[in-house]
């Protein structure tokens, strides 16, 4: 494996990658092979394929189970759940929500005719600031979707309140938080419901997947009837629905990898203190505090590049992803700068200013089982030199934005 001594031994100037296979963000995790194989060669003996089988049955029950609600619905994806959870909730109008988020939480939304409104987050805890949300409510407004970014979760407490004092639904988009813990409680059972996802770069993967969790009997009730066309058995359709179905075949994998539930997390965590352990001298970048005293799944290595670094965050992306360490820019540039809300809402990034810093400044490493220490050190390698070589790096950087 190359070293670097020199700044043509960088990929970006021609040099060989240094890994010869790309490293991802996150890599998909494959508990054991035999028992997804198992699984899968009983659902083909049995030939049930879909529609509510044993294997998502099951699956929905340790969910419940592990996050201690009363209710998980197994949905085809995270997507499909926001959608269909949201009307469920009966959400219209107008709904407050973060910017620095995944496109999906908001288009979500918009597929309905739903206005997402984006508020402005905690430039700590990179989730919903709490304290920004009063100023948005208008007449239309009908609910909040508040994102446990890197399964850091968001101030429950005080969304809570002002959800419950302006009469509007609390819906928390938990795509990252899966395992997750706040104040001694599972992350699930917070607001009126939850959504999980389970798409295949997740850390528990059911190959495409998602979920949502909730201790609202007749919510939960609406939700099964929403997913499946609404049929109340045979023949019979009591009310609007869809196709969001859980496939057995995805169930037989999320269970399978649920066995495996601890290995990944402690794999996740050795990662995340070695990169802490690793990058906590180089000036300028500072690894994302995932928080003592609680669970953590540790799914994400967040990096942050301050903006007097002596190397940008997007020139860092750029020689990074020359040498195949595919590093990420979540979540760039931010939904209020995509179609059609920066059309929409022109001047949105007047209302947003933290989540436009934490947007320039975050940069999401490759962890999961994927990877261990010795990955780690050569990209902690990669980042210093580019540091110790910044001045002379410099002027053979060009301008053009990376894209990730």
């Amino acid at each position: 494996m190359k070293t670097l001594h020199q700044l043509n031994d960088l990929a970006l100037f021609g040099a060989p990658p240094l890994f010869a296979e790309p490293l991802h963000v996150g890599r998909p995790n494959i508990g054991n092979r035999d028992a997804i194989l198992a699984r899968l060669g009983e659902m083909l003996d049995r030939r049930w394929l879909t529609n509510n089988g044993p294997l998502v049955q099951e699956f929905e029950k340790r969910l419940a189970d592990h996050l201690g609600v009363r209710h998980c619905v197994a949905m085809c994806n995270a997507t499909v759940a926001l959608e269909i959870v949201a009307r469920a909730l009966g959400l219209a109008g107008e709904v407050i929500v973060p910017s620095f988020t995944f496109i999906a939480t908001a288009h979500a939304l918009q597929w309905q005719q739903i206005t997402p409104v984006f508020c402005d987050i905690d430039p700590v805890t990179h989730t919903l600031d709490p304290a920004r949300i009063e100023a948005l409510i208008t007449p239309r407004t009908t609910g909040i979707v508040g994102v446990h970014t890197w399964g850091t979760p968001c101030d429950t407490a005080r969304l809570t309140e002002i959800a419950r004092r302006r009469g509007l639904r609390l819906l928390f988009d938990a795509a990252h938080a899966f395992s997750c813990s706040h104040a001694g409680k599972m992350i699930g059972g917070f607001g009126d419901a939850e959504v999980f996802s389970f798409h295949a770069t997740k850390f528990l993967n059911t190959f495409e997947g998602g979920a949502v969790t909730t201790n609202d009997d007749e919510l939960a009730t609406k939700l099964r009837l929403m997913k499946n066309f609404g049929f109340a058995g045979y023949d019979n359709v009591i009310y609007i629905g869809t196709n969001g179905k859980m496939s057995e075949a995805a169930a037989a994998m999320g269970l399978s990898n649920l066995d495996y539930l601890d290995d990944f997390i402690a794999t996740n965590r050795v990662n995340y203190e070695h990169y802490r352990a690793v990058l906590k001298d180089l000036p300028g970048v500072k690894v994302y505090d995932c928080g003592e005293g609680e669970r953590r799944n540790f799914q994400y290595v967040v990096a942050e590049v301050s903006e007097d670094c002596a190397v940008s965050r997007d020139q860092f992306l750029k020689i990074l992803q020359a040498e195949n360490i595919i590093a990420r820019r979540y979540f760039y540039p931010g939904c209020h700068r995509m179609q059609p809300y920066r059309s929409h809402f022109p001047n949105a990034g007047l209302l947003l200013p933290h989540t436009e810093k934490i947007a320039r400044r975050v940069l999401v490493l490759p962890t999961g089982s994927a990877i261990g220490s010795t990955e780690i050190d050569r990209i902690r390698d990669v980042l210093a030199f580019s540091l110790a070589h910044a001045v002379e790096l410099q002027p053979r950087l060009t301008s053009e934005p990376a894209h990730g």
